[in-house]
């Protein structure tokens, strides 16, 4: 770029439009604008692209611009309609959710093939003809308006749904009865991040809403001050009885669910993305009992399990950083609390201890323990019985990921489904008693699986730490260092990346490509230790994990720098973002998508506030120093030659606030000194991701595979 922009003075603002070598790379503008932090002042050149796009006209027309270069980029590559027409013909199979039983009945999800949204169906029995219960491809023409959620009541009565639209995190639920298919009149606005939780008489549910935002900032607003409330089918929200409220404490947040027996409601309490809560309980026997505390502060996880009576069960993290079961006995707990006025230290016993894998999920079906762990992030499940003794282990067909195992203690079957980067779903029932799986029926999709490999592998990251890293192709591949590969991660948030089947990932190993997923610190995989090694002030080693299985790649000649792309999105886009501004000879191309670009600012929007349990804060001296050596926004450098990159992000993401990407193509567009394009393509009525109708997912997936046929010189046959 040139070094000497040209320097406009407009309303009274220092303003300024770089001059690139290309002439169609939409200009940006530049305002004078600094922060200090801790006495040293940062320059924030594009501080007002972080309004929002309904609300400022200046930033729409800056949106705008940006698709029209973008998309007279991408409809210029001859590859593009070939990718989606491929794409779709792969999409276009009969595609089934793992099913699950409430109120005496089988649900499932079901989408024929190219439905924009997936179809909720019901059966009275596994013998019983399925009935469509919700079809929200009937909300909205383009598919832009889906399902958030569902919660049964235990009488099979009721259904209680959310409307999610544009993939804004905002939840609007509904209540239907299922028998008739009647919608009841009940409308609850304002919820998010919540799902209702039914008292066993069927009259009504707990929530957990926020205040009303103030008209226009419904977006943007940092969301605090949540509430639970109970509702009682038939009135309006306006006369919901508030049950729990600590005006004390805004950043406070809630989940609920009441005991399977119907006697005590759960509150779980969460500041943040951390897994470490406060827990109260209620009694829902006497009307007029208060919610006591059981845990009582926020410094090891307590997730609920179930109940026998009194006693409740927990996984946690409590001198276990894998995980483990224990129970709590709240007689002994409510005595104290009666006789000395205050909670005790709480009294556990261990049922299941620590094991060598991550323990990530547990659940009680058929009055046994089903628990859900990860080895070397490969699915692994076991069966104990309550007294803590191992039952049984659930034999799996392959290398790959299993998800569901939902169910009630009185239950004697469950369902789950498996699948691998090359193996397409397959659903089982599981008989609880027996041990035997029963499989249900498998995707049926236009490829054969034994035309492809997929294989984990272990490197080594800079400070010495062992990374998994799984590798997916077509086998007859050679090892010459010419294969364009992409790269992909999120390390972050204790959320491990696990093998499972993607159409998307398909077509790409298809067209000849390399898919590579890294298991990079900050994640789940290992529990809490390997999660804490990528957090805060260890960040940094997120990055290391990730350049690492970049050079790995390449010295063991699956690629080189130029067929290399990096991709991730959410905190997987601040990953690749990061890596791109600290090694940007490393990549061919880049793929940030809904990404966390301004770590100095990410606090102050929607639900931001959350995350500074992962990256620290900028209120703080120390995180601030480490936040500003990696944010990439502010590590955007004048005179870099960066690689081709297409940022992505939607206009009604109200988690990750668009302004991040906003403000980071700005400043790559600013700053790159060669003729590399740096794109940003906005979706229009989508967010974050979920949500997102097919159609919109099918042409996102062909943009980003043309914009990679086209930038690392892949030949298609």
């Amino acid at each position: 770029m040139n070094p000497f922009p040209t320097v406009l003075a407009l309303s009274g603002l220092l303003v300024t439009f770089s001059l690139t070598a290309s002439a169609e790379v939409p200009m940006t503008q530049r305002i004078d604008h600094f922060d200090e932090y801790f006495g040293q002042k940062v320059h924030d050149p594009y501080r007002w692209l972080e309004d929002d796009v309904r609300e400022s006209e200046q930033v729409a027309e800056w949106v705008k611009k940006q698709n029209e270069h973008t998309f007279g980029f991408l409809e210029k590559i001859a590859e593009r309609e070939l990718i989606r027409k491929r794409l779709t013909e792969l999409w276009n199979f009969e595609k089934f959710g793992t099913p699950f039983t409430a109120g005496g009945r089988i649900y499932f999800y079901k989408n024929d093939g190219l439905q924009n949204q997936y179809v909720l169906y019901v059966q009275d029995d596994s013998e019983a003809e399925p009935r469509v219960l919700i079809d929200p491809n009937e909300w909205s023409e383009d598919g832009t308006v889906a399902i958030g959620g569902t919660a049964f009541s235990d009488d099979g009565r009721y259904l209680a749904y959310s409307i999610q639209d544009a993939g804004s995190d905002w939840r609007t639920w509904k209540v239907m009865e299922i028998d008739s298919g009647k919608i009841l009149d009940d409308e609850l606005n304002w919820i998010k991040f919540n799902s209702p939780a039914w008292t066993p008489d069927g009259r009504g549910f707990f929530y957990g809403r926020f205040p009303e935002p103030v008209e226009g900032a419904e977006f943007q607003n940092l969301n605090v001050n949540q509430a639970i409330y109970y509702h009682r089918i038939g009135e309006s929200q306006a006369d919901d009885v508030l049950v729990f409220h600590r005006p004390d404490q805004p950043e406070w947040g809630y989940s609920t669910s009441v005991t399977e027996d119907g006697r005590y409601l759960i509150i779980t309490v969460h500041v943040g993305t951390d897994d470490r809560y406060r827990v109260f309980y209620k009694d829902l026997d006497d009307s007029l009992a208060m919610p006591l505390p059981l845990i009582r502060n926020f410094e090891n996880e307590y997730s609920f399990i179930g109940n026998d009576g009194p006693v409740f069960f927990f996984k946690t993290d409590l001198d276990a950083p894998r995980g483990r079961v224990i129970s709590i006995d709240t007689r002994k707990v409510s005595k104290q609390i009666e006789e000395e006025g205050v909670a005790p230290e709480v009294p556990y016993k261990e049922v299941i201890p620590e094991q060598p894998e991550a323990m990530r999920d547990v659940t009680i079906i058929a009055n046994l323990f089903v628990v859900e762990s990860l080895k070397d992030a490969k699915t692994q499940v076991a069966v104990y019985r309550k007294s803590g003794e191992l039952l049984r282990n659930v034999e799996f067909p392959a290398i790959g990921s299993a998800f569901g195992f939902r169910g009630k203690s009185t239950d004697t079957e469950t369902y789950y489904s498996f699948s691998s980067y090359v193996l397409p779903p397959t659903i089982y029932k599981y008989d609880m008693l027996t041990g035997e799986s029963e499989q249900i029926r498998q995707a049926k999709v236009d490829f054969n699986p034994d035309d492809y490999e997929a294989k984990q592998v272990f490197y080594t990251s800079k400070d010495g730490t062992r990374i998994p890293m799984f590798i997916s192709y077509k086998k007859g591949i050679k090892l010459d260092g010419n294969n364009p590969t992409l790269l992909y991660g999120y390390g972050g948030f204790n959320i491990p990346l696990t093998p499972s089947f993607s159409i998307s990932r398909l077509a790409w190993m298809e067209m000849g490509g390399v898919y590579a997923v890294a298991n990079l610190r900050g994640g789940g995989e290992y529990g809490e230790k390997w999660h804490k090694a990528g957090t805060k002030l260890n960040k940094q080693n997120v990055f290391d994990d990730f350049i690492a299985a970049a050079e790995w790649l390449i010295e063991n000649k699956y690629t080189q720098t130029k067929k290399l792309a990096i991709q991730g999105g959410s905190n997987g886009g601040l990953l690749v973002g990061a890596c791109m501004t600290q090694r940007p000879d490393l990549f061919g191309a880049c793929l940030p998508a809904v990404g966390v670009m301004d770590m100095l600012r990410f606090h102050k929007f929607t639900a931001g506030r959350y995350w500074t349990d992962d990256y620290g804060s900028s209120d703080n001296e120390d995180e601030f120093k480490a936040l500003l050596t990696y944010s990439p926004y502010h590590n955007a450098k004048e005179g870099v030659c960066y690689p081709p990159t297409l940022i992505s992000t939607a206009d009604t993401d109200d988690r990750v606030v668009p302004g991040h990407s906003f403000k980071f193509a700005a400043a790559i567009q600013y700053a790159q000194s060669c003729d590399n394009p740096i794109l940003i393509r906005i979706e229009t009525k989508a967010g974050h991701g979920s949500g997102k109708p097919t159609s919109k997912i099918i042409e996102e997936l062909a943009d980003h595979w043309a914009f990679l046929v086209q930038t690392l010189g892949v030949e298609l046959d």
